[in-house]
């Protein structure tokens, strides 16, 4: 059964790859801790995934089923979490269409995350219209399933100020509560830097380790990581910062005490970065050898994954037609019941 709470928590991920490392210390294992507490949903995003994936829709289609794995390989609980699918929740797209109207153009691109999501993906002056409405649409996600928590990094803040935005709109013009108002629940755990040093970890960069990765994937990126250019003898001093070896080791080595051990043995010199890559790698070998068994055996059902995402699907339809006969009520458009 799944927990009753008044805080109602969405979350979710775009379905354009294998999940990884930094999914893992940004969002997953505090996903498998909040469905315990939480009524929690967790939205696969499909059609967000199309936003910048619009030519290639069959990339988006094809890692539908793997992200629904890594789910459940890391612990998340379809009985207490609703697993469901984006595209199969027809509301969406309406609700957005309906809040589409209320915002404009120029408030779109004042966005600082859709700003900075434009200049990553180096669109120049060809952006997708549905990427410019990313935030609409995660206003539709959201105030589609009542959510009162969406748990966020800083720089998804202004998303939710948006979707807050037109919440205040819609029960303007409906003179009445017809949605409801959201908090962020700030992730507490940083965002773990690409292997390179170079960025966030991004799974369209191939500068991840993914839940799956095999042994000789996860010793490959570990021995590729970035550390420190000017530790070029063991006996040099090193420098911890910026170094992603130990960024990596602070996210996930069992002991910090050892951690900080070899943070002061490195540097004052002494330590080979040999060394302290192959402590990571037994780390992240202990840590992904279960997921990625658990991630196979899911994968070799897929007709199981699909009955859970269906399941899931199905729930949350129902909740969010309910959120949108209410929304065009308010609007004065409810001239048929279907």
């Amino acid at each position: 059964m799944k927990t009753t709470s008044q805080e109602i928590i969405l979350t979710g991920d775009r379905a354009t790859g294998p999940l990884h490392l930094g999914h893992y210390v940004g969002s997953l294992k505090q996903r498998v801790e909040l469905q315990h507490t939480h009524q929690q949903s967790i939205l696969v995003a499909d059609m967000q995934g199309l936003t910048d994936n619009g030519n290639t829709p069959q990339r988006v289609a094809d890692n539908v089923l793997g992200v629904v794995a890594d789910y459940l390989a890391v612990g998340i609980d379809p009985d207490k979490t609703t697993i469901c699918l984006q595209s199969g929740l027809p509301a969406l797209t309406e609700l957005s269409q309906f809040y589409a109207n209320l915002v404009t153009v120029s408030r779109l691109e004042r966005n600082p995350t859709v700003k900075s999501e434009i200049a990553s993906k180096a669109f120049g002056r060809s952006v997708p219209a549905g990427f410019l409405c990313y935030p609409i649409s995660q206003a539709a996600d959201i105030t589609a399933f009542d959510a009162t928590l969406v748990p966020v990094g800083d720089d998804q803040l202004p998303m939710l100020e948006q979707t807050n935005e037109i919440v205040r709109r819609v029960n303007t013009i409906c003179q009445n509560e017809v949605l409801i108002e959201c908090k962020p629940l700030l992730t507490q755990t940083p965002r773990l830097p690409a292997t390179c040093g170079k960025g966030k970890m991004s799974k369209s960069m191939g500068n991840a380790i993914t839940l799956g990765a095999s042994p000789k994937e996860i010793r490959s990126a570990v021995k590729s990581m970035y550390t420190d250019p000017n530790h070029l003898k063991v006996d040099d001093p090193g420098t911890v910062e910026g170094n992603v070896v130990f960024t990596y080791l602070d996210a996930f080595h069992p002991d910090k005490a050892v951690v900080e051990q070899l943070k002061t043995h490195y540097q004052r010199g002494g330590l080979g970065d040999g060394t302290t890559k192959q402590i990571l790698e037994e780390c992240l070998q202990e840590l992904l050898t279960p997921i990625r068994e658990k991630r196979e055996a899911y994968l070799s059902d897929k007709a199981q994954l699909m009955t859970i995402l269906r399941e899931g699907t199905l729930q949350a339809r129902e909740n969010s037609q309910t959120v949108l006969r209410r929304v065009k009520a308010g609007f004065g458009l409810s001239h048929f019941e279907f």
